[in-house]
């Protein structure tokens, strides 16, 4: 099945622009053309409030959080990790998407401006995911008025940090996380599988670009193969939170994520998995760009919606038990 059509126009776009590949780029001109796409994104919707909070990670490095508050709710708190191979991409660049999240969940959604890569390289983003959810725990009921639900979510190399940090939650006893949202996320470091290989598959991201990425975050193979960077190769994915994943037919990572989804279901883990076809890599993160950004928000929404609901009915019952 081909690209669709606002794909491959956005790519013969990009294409007509002319520039080397970003992965023959330095971290520093891939960033400035990052930010140039993110700056034709429309802006988002009006919050209730935003504010900023500075975070220390575990070896003492701080990042920030922005916290968007939606006019209705919030209900859940979403920590959300943006894409970008741990070396681009910020809470700018995503703040669109970040306020349709809020507003289309009712939940708060934490952006979380993780340090990155190749300034710091593991395990620098994966401690920085757990010191966000530690943060938002922490800080749950003035974020939400609330001991709400916690939902880990990101896209990329940001649903590799919230694969990460729902499994570290699991190993340390908490914090309790509801949900984790994966959207086409980053599980192995081995780029063997058969959609790297696919010539159809060399898009927006594409084999050398996600090799350029593994070697500014990790250069060190042995660093590569820990579960805090391959979540794929963890041996137990038993007992952790329920998942939602999303993938996109034509994209290299597609079969490391499908794998860690069905990983995770035949470890007893309730996951709900949805293909999108005839997208590519990052389509998700593109709003106002593609529509298949906005079909998959929807979906998304409709899928929290339905995983809050039950999670009331639930606690309903458990209130409503006599002694």
């Amino acid at each position: 099945m081909k690209l669709d059509l606002a794909s491959t126009a956005f790519l013969a776009q990009l294409a007509g622009m002319g520039g080397k590949p970003l992965h023959e780029m330095s971290a520093q001109e891939a960033r400035i053309v990052g930010g140039a796409i993110a700056g034709a994104y429309p802006p988002g919707p009006e919050m209730a409030s935003v504010r900023e909070a500075s975070v220390t990670s575990e070896d003492g490095g701080a990042f920030k959080v922005r916290v968007l508050s939606p006019v209705d709710g919030p209900r859940a708190v979403i920590v959300y990790y943006h894409g970008g191979g741990w070396v681009l991409g910020d809470i700018d660049q995503y703040d669109t998407l970040g306020r349709q999240l809020a507003k289309r969940t009712g939940a708060a959604v934490v952006m979380v401006g993780y340090r990155r890569a190749p300034e710091h390289r593991y395990p620098a983003a994966a401690n920085d995911a757990w010191a966000a959810l530690k943060w938002v725990d922490a800080n749950l009921e003035s974020i939400a008025g609330q001991r709400a639900p916690v939902i880990v979510a990101g896209d990329s190399a940001g649903g590799n940090l919230a694969a990460i940090v729902a499994q570290r939650a699991k190993a340390e006893g908490g914090p309790h996380i509801s949900l984790q949202l994966l959207v086409y996320p980053v599980t192995d470091a081995g780029m063997d599988t058969a959609s790297y290989a696919a010539p159809e598959n060399q898009l927006l991201l594409n084999a050398p670009l996600m090799k350029w990425f593994w070697d500014h975050y990790a250069p060190d193979a042995a660093d590569r193969s820990k579960t805090d960077a391959s979540p794929l190769r963890a041996k137990d994915l038993s007992g952790l939170p329920p998942a939602l994943l999303i993938t996109a037919e034509l994209d290299v990572l597609r079969d490391e994520a499908e794998a860690y989804g069905e990983r995770l279901r035949a470890a007893g883990v309730p996951v709900t998995m949805k293909r999108f076809d005839r997208q590519m890599h990052n389509f998700f993160a593109m709003p106002g760009i593609l529509p298949g950004a906005a079909a998959a928000l929807e979906y998304v929404g409709e899928q929290i919606d339905r995983h809050l609901a039950k999670r009331a009915e639930v606690d309903a019952v458990i209130v409503a038990a006599p002694d």
